[in-house]
């Protein structure tokens, strides 16, 4: 199972996906139909007849219930397909550290991207384990291809071993996760689910019921222009006005200062001329008060700023992304619960834990479908350090069939 749930992760990651928040489309990149055209295609030779491409770049597939029982509610096991634009995806170029015996990775592609202990300390407890990583001149995909390797390989599992007795299971794959939209155009009558899993977490062993609550902000200037030779006492630069909000922004509330249940307010990008600038802002924490708490504090930052430019004035839009999806889960326990009892019964400790961003889940879990997130064995998303254990995505595998039996088992 290990060779095969790889070997499929090895094939995918060379295709590449990344999204694109500038594109209006649905994908935002054509180029994310490559790999949903190949899953379609393997889920069909694999025995999921129905399986498809969508318009959207969506993938549906079913696997059929096996069981004579007529009430096991129907699972989604769901992974998105594309990569972060943080980091360049375009000619991934995985290597396996065979065996590994501990101590700092080397990228061959790039010597002075390493792996290193010290700053990824679950390494050790992969010795012995098989570790795909890129060269270092990309990132790798495990986020989340190490997930849609693991539904696949599961999947072909539970079609050539009947005797396993489940309920119907759909399979989602997604496009336009890293940038928000990842369920935006989810048939949530074709996939007929009763509650979903993302497999797009980290650490084996590791179930997220929470995630952080998300709002966007963007920040408009308008300024005063005028030539600067005749500028004295006139000019009011909406560039220097944006400098001064990013200038006065709390030190100790930012991605780089925060841990553990901390929230932020994170710049992500700023435009400008001297008669207007723009700046955009993501906000985040576990609670919506510690939302609207935040976006206060940089409207009253914006305002005070704003007080010495008297011709000068701004606009303030707030837009929500996602909630924590802790709200929905603890209406289900059982969903969290039968996925801890899969855990363990894959050989695993489980480990319960909270996410410090976003899955599908979230904005799924507030559609209508609850949605934790299960493990899919990745470390250091979204750059060049990426990597994920070949023994861990088989742990995943098993994950995923124990939860399906178990669900039968106990309704």
């Amino acid at each position: 199972m290990a060779d095969s749930v790889t070997d499929r992760f090895l094939r995918y990651v060379v295709i590449d996906t990344q999204s694109d928040a500038a594109s209006p489309t649905q994908p935002s990149t054509m180029k994310q139909r490559d790999l949903g055209e190949l899953l379609a295609a393997e889920l069909r030779a694999i025995g999921v007849t129905d399986a498809h491409l969508d318009e959207h770049g969506y993938v549906y597939g079913t696997i059929p219930a096996t069981t004579s029982k007529n009430n096991v509610p129907v699972i989604c096991f769901t992974a998105h397909m594309d990569t972060a634009p943080d980091f360049s995806g375009t000619g991934v170029r995985p290597q396996i550290v065979k065996n590994y015996q501990g101590g700092d990775i080397q990228l061959a592609g790039d010597k002075a991207q390493v792996i290193r202990v010290s700053e990824h300390p679950v390494l050790k407890t992969l010795i012995g384990h098989d570790i795909v990583t890129t060269d270092g001149t990309t990132l790798l995909g495990a986020d989340d291809k190490a997930g849609i390797a693991e539904i696949m390989t599961a999947a072909e599992f539970l079609i050539d071993n009947p005797d396993l007795k489940h309920g119907a299971i759909r399979i989602l794959f997604t496009t336009d996760e890293e940038i928000g939209r990842g369920v935006d155009k989810v048939d949530f009558k074709k996939l007929g689910a009763d509650f979903a899993y993302t497999l797009d977490g980290e650490t084996a062993g590791t179930i997220e019921d929470e995630t952080f609550s998300a709002d966007a902000v963007e920040i408009d200037i308008k300024g005063v222009a005028i030539h600067p030779g005749f500028a004295y006492g006139k000019m009011e630069n909406a560039i220097r006005i944006a400098g001064a909000i990013i200038d006065r922004l709390p030190k100790d509330q930012a991605p780089e200062t925060t841990k553990d249940r901390d929230g932020f307010i994170h710049p992500t990008g700023i435009s400008g001329v001297m008669e207007k600038a723009s700046l955009s802002f993501i906000i985040r924490d576990f609670t919506e008060e510690g939302l609207k708490i935040k976006e206060a504090l940089l409207e009253k930052i914006t305002r005070e700023v704003l007080a010495a430019y008297p011709g000068s004035s701004y606009a303030f839009k707030v837009r929500e992304q996602y909630r924590n999806m802790k709200v929905v889960l603890d209406r289900h326990p059982e969903i969290v619960e039968f996925a801890v009892e899969a855990i363990r019964r894959a050989g695993m400790e489980p480990v319960r834990g909270s996410i410090r961003g976003g899955t599908d889940g979230s904005r799924l879990s507030f559609m209508g479908l609850p949605c934790p997130n299960l493990f899919a064995g990745g470390h250091a998303f979204h750059s060049p350090l990426e990597f994920v254990s070949s023994q861990d995505m088989e742990k995943a595998v098993k994950t995923v069939v124990e939860l399906a039996k178990l669900w039968e088992e106990r309704t």
